[in-house]
């Protein structure tokens, strides 16, 4: 039994002590007065041999109560507050609860860590939680209490935005440290690839890429949609600020959750995560487009279809904004593989790193080929729509050549002058036509043997 409990029960018996004494005081007092006490008794019987019968009548004048009357009033006093006191004694020999103050100093109720699911905020953080171990310790963080959370507890936040204004990072820059020129950066986008350092953060840009052709290539389909991922990592938090439409990640939380062993590694496990999704998804994008550039290299020198330099050209576009996301995507990932974020004593994010790197290099001698092929494809292209120009050119030559042949004779016996021969001539009309039919029909033979017609 502790202390407190053991003085709230003295407290309690005192009390029932006291409540038994207050009775039988009250009992006393009504004996006394009814002549059971021996002093009461003493002073009833001097007053009644001082005053005698005179006192009698005097006490008991007509119209008032006897005294045996009286004595029956004071019985009932009595027993009234003889129960009551017995009520009385009962309630507090009972246990209750009495509030007790130590003068032990108690240790402060820790305060709630985590807030709840209703806790969130409804602004343009889609997602906030504290991961421990490799496993996420709680859902629905406010974020700008999860890193003091985290610290106290020896793990990470990871934090989503999604195309955030510049209020809604005010409080999250100012929670996290973040630097102002990188902040910048990541509230109007549209940047290069790119790696920074800032004293204890590391800036990461990066370009998502998707295919989305769904038929057949035109002068203005497209091909590629691209978005943009803003990483800021530190010893305690990641931060991944999304722009566009499309910018992955959205089964990239739930995948790597999954995998306890590679979060466990802190921050840099989920910027290497990040990356190696990034460089799958350009990987499946480049497979893709391998099909659009061989499917285009055969329309080019299909003699039976007419070349479309629109349709190369756009797809060229679409290739130079690949390439545009790939290219200076290669020097960072190079980068993170020569030295990677936070402490990596086994070199377990530095090999996987690695294999980020060897990926993105794949990816960039592809791209760069796909350009030098469609360069040569456009070529060829031109080339195509000036051979067809000048095959049309050569045709209507041709036409024109058989053409002019009976419009000049036609011509020179149209001028109507009287002295020209085989005018007056019965067979001069037959022979001259004749004449055009087998210089036109020479002429056909002639180009149409040269490949003219």
């Amino acid at each position: 039994m502790t202390d407190d409990s053991r003085a709230g029960g003295a407290g309690a018996g005192r009390r029932a002590d006291a409540a038994e004494g207050v009775a039988q005081d009250v009992s006393g007092r009504a004996d006394g007065g009814s002549g059971g006490d021996g002093r009461g008794a003493e002073r009833g019987a001097g007053g009644a041999g001082r005053g005698g019968g005179d006192g009698d009548a005097r006490r008991h004048p007509a119209g008032q109560p006897a005294p045996d009357q009286h004595h029956g009033v004071i019985r009932e006093v009595i027993e009234h507050a003889a129960a009551s006191a017995s009520r009385l004694t009962n309630a507090f020999a009972k246990p209750i609860a009495v509030p007790v103050v130590s003068l032990v100093r108690q240790q402060r109720k820790p305060q709630r860590d985590y807030p709840t699911e209703q806790e969130l905020p409804t602004g343009k953080v889609i997602a906030c939680g504290i991961y421990q171990d490799g496993e996420r310790v709680r859902r629905g963080v406010r974020h700008t209490e999860a890193l003091r959370a985290a610290r106290r507890h020896n793990s990470f936040v990871w934090l989503g935005i999604h195309e955030p204004g510049p209020s809604d990072l005010t409080d999250i820059a100012r929670a996290y440290g973040l630097p102002p020129l990188a902040v910048e950066d990541a509230i109007t986008a549209h940047q290069r690839p790119k790696l920074e350092r800032y004293g204890h953060v590391l800036f990461v840009v990066l370009k998502t890429i998707r295919y989305v052709s769904d038929g057949a290539l035109t002068a203005s389909s497209n091909i590629v949609e691209t978005g943009e991922v803003m990483v800021f990592v530190g010893a305690d938090f990641v931060i991944t600020v999304r722009h566009g439409e499309y910018s992955g990640l959205k089964s990239l939380r739930s995948r790597l959750e999954a995998e306890k062993d590679l979060l466990e590694r802190g921050p840099a496990a989920v910027l290497y995560a990040i990356c190696d999704q990034v460089v799958d998804d350009m990987l499946a994008v480049t497979e893709n487009m391998q099909v659009d550039v061989d499917t285009m290299e055969g329309f080019v020198f299909d003699r039976a279809s007419r070349p479309d330099p629109g349709r190369v050209y756009q797809l060229k576009r679409e290739i130079l904004e690949f390439k545009h996301a790939v290219l200076p995507l290669t020097a960072p990932i190079r980068h993170l593989r020569d030295q990677p974020p936070g402490e990596d004593e086994d070199g377990f994010i530095r090999e996987h790193f690695r294999d980020v790197a060897d990926h993105i290099d794949q990816v960039a001698d592809r791209v760069n080929r796909f350009d030098e092929l469609l360069t040569s494809i456009l070529q060829a292209t031109l080339a195509q729509v000036a051979i067809v120009q000048n095959e049309d050119m050569r045709r209507m030559s041709a036409w024109v050549a058989i053409g002019v042949v009976p419009t000049v004779l036609a011509g020179i016996y149209g001028m109507n002058f009287e002295h020209m021969p085989e005018l007056r001539e019965v067979w001069g009309y037959p022979a001259v036509l004749a004449l055009m039919a087998t210089i036109c029909f020479t002429l056909y033979r002639t180009f149409k043997r040269n490949g003219w017609l």
